[in-house]
């Protein structure tokens, strides 16, 4: 059995300074905030660097310092999947995040105020330059495994194009090595809604993506025609307006602009054919998981992506799970993905 707290710490690393953005602009004494769960051993080999999705903190698993559950709260501990005796799991706030991390919400030190609307154009690559600095903070050349899902399963493929030789094994669950026209589309939705009117805007946003975050067989099974119980005309229009109040409340609307964005504009071809970029990385392993009824990054490009880490020579494990929770499922049936992670890791020890 998991333990339910487990020793952690928090901390802030240090961007280079002028850190420089991919796509041009830049920022002074920028920082990015992460936590940390178990020991770093004394090779310091054993650390496992967790990316986020769009909107998660470095919350990961709860803490006696934090005991609130993290959002991965049943991967992370003695005995979990990323089991704190064997690994130090740090899990890193995203750069542009509102969570700790520099980003828009944060107060610009030229002007005294909030960056806003000024502050750069974010690129995914920018978030794997961000990690690349917690692990300079923490003193770990390479970490024994790379993993994220969703927009952090992107993050950590621009992270092996960006630093080869710095990770052993890679994990990605729901990512993509470039967007979909349909999920563009999507979310370039959301986006027009919140740059009309940001508050209200990033209610409609949170709806429209809870709406393609699970499938549609789940939501009919989930609440059917049932009426609603408030002032709608049905139950799933309740649920969907108390997700849109949540995030209205804790996401900052200029953060959410330059991270949805990010994923859309994010190509792996950038930096090479896949192929070339995975042989470059030097990655000994890697456990490519997709969900079938994903909507937003579908199963065809997790294939995609184990298929280039294989031809580039990567050990490669390619795992489909079935879920009517959609591109939630990572979140929502914690229990597979930890089983499917846990025997990857044992098994490639």
């Amino acid at each position: 059995m998991v333990t339910p707290l487990n020793y952690a710490t928090r901390g802030f690393a240090p961007l280079p300074s002028p850190f420089h953005f991919f796509r041009g602009g830049e920022i002074t004494g920028g920082a990015i905030a992460y936590e940390t769960w178990g020991t770093l051993g004394a090779a310091k080999h054993n650390a496992v660097l967790l990316f986020t999705g769009l909107s998660p903190s470095a919350h990961a698993a709860s803490s006696p310092e934090d005991p609130s559950p993290g959002w991965w709260e049943q991967l992370i501990g003695p005995g979990a999947a990323f089991d704190t005796r064997r690994f130090l799991v740090i899990c890193l706030n995203s750069l542009g995040s509102c969570f700790g991390s520099t980003g828009p919400a944060s107060i610009n030190p030229a002007t005294g105020l909030r960056y806003g609307k000024d502050f750069p154009a974010l690129a995914i690559e920018d978030i794997a330059a961000g990690a690349s600095a917690v692990l300079d903070h923490l003193g770990v050349h390479c970490a024994a495994l790379i993993a994220g899902p969703s927009l952090g399963g992107s993050a950590a493929l621009a992270f092996a194009a960006l630093y080869p030789g710095r990770a052993q094994r890679l994990l990605t669950i729901s990512g993509t090595m470039a967007a979909s026209t349909h999920a563009i589309a999507l979310r370039s939705i959301q986006r027009d809604a919140v740059k009309h009117d940001p508050i209200m805007g990033l209610r409609l946003a949170r709806k429209l993506g809870t709406a393609t975050y699970r499938s549609a067989q789940e939501l009919a099974v989930r609440f059917g025609r049932q009426p609603s119980s408030g002032n709608n005309d049905f139950a799933v229009q309740d649920y969907l307006e108390k997700q849109a109040e949540r995030f209205a409340v804790f996401f900052d609307p200029q953060s959410f602009l330059r991270l949805s964005r990010a994923i859309d504009l994010f190509d792996l071809r950038r930096h090479g054919d896949p192929v070339a970029v995975f042989t470059r990385a030097k990655l000994e392993q890697a456990l490519v998981i997709g969900v079938e009824e994903d909507l937003l990054f579908t199963i065809g490009e997790q294939a995609e992506i184990a298929a280039a880490l294989e031809s580039a020579g990567v050990t490669t494990r390619f795992e489909r799970i079935s879920s009517l929770t959609g591109h939630d499922a990572f979140l929502v049936a914690q229990e597979r993905f930890s089983a499917v992670i846990r025997d990857w890791l044992n098994g490639s020890a």
